[in-house]
């Protein structure tokens, strides 16, 4: 059997929506959603789990911090200190108040760029990386549903087309794979 996708395009998120309500409630398994911007509560519909990326922007925060306080030890204790307003002196705990900016903008800086580069690796968007998109319109306007049938091998093509053309859909489109 040759595997075949079937792409559904609506023209408005409240659409894509409820024609996804209607699949899934007919045990019709939704691979993907492509929107020009994110469609809030898709994802419970076609069962996307929760994303880890708060932990791992957490990580990179601590990571963060851990860089900062080591590098302010460094600097101002230990390889340069300068005595200037009676701070810092041989004790870095004394001095933490004056390199608390310092410590947050840090840990700010490594969360933020950590967390960007890990969801533009794990989503392979970076430059070089292979996109994928099934139609450019998806950029732009439209909204596009992605079932493939192999994981629907309990429906029919034609029975999922079919259920497509009950929902206000503005394109379907089928290709092999």
């Amino acid at each position: 059997m040759v595997n075949k996708v079937i792409y559904a395009v609506y023209e408005d998120p409240e659409l894509l929506k409820s024609a996804a309500r209607k699949l899934i409630t007919a045990g019709v398994k939704v691979r993907d959603v492509f929107s020009p911007f994110p469609v809030h509560g898709i994802d419970p519909i076609i069962g996307l789990k929760r994303t880890r990326l708060g932990i791992v922007s957490f990580m990179f925060g601590v990571f963060g911090l851990s860089l900062a306080v080591l590098g302010t030890y460094y600097m101002s204790i230990y390889d340069w200190p300068m005595n200037i307003g009676g701070k810092p002196n041989q004790f870095y705990y004394q001095n933490v108040p004056g390199f608390v900016p310092v410590l947050f903008e840090f840990t700010v800086l490594c969360a933020a760029h950590g967390m960007a580069i890990t969801y533009l690796i794990r989503n392979k968007t970076l430059p070089g990386m292979p996109g994928r998109n099934p139609d450019p319109r998806s950029t732009n306007d439209k909204f596009i549903i992605e079932l493939r049938m192999e994981d629907n091998q309990q429906h029919a093509s034609e029975a999922i087309t079919n259920m497509l053309r009950e929902t206000p859909v503005f394109e379907i489109n089928e290709r092999q794979c």
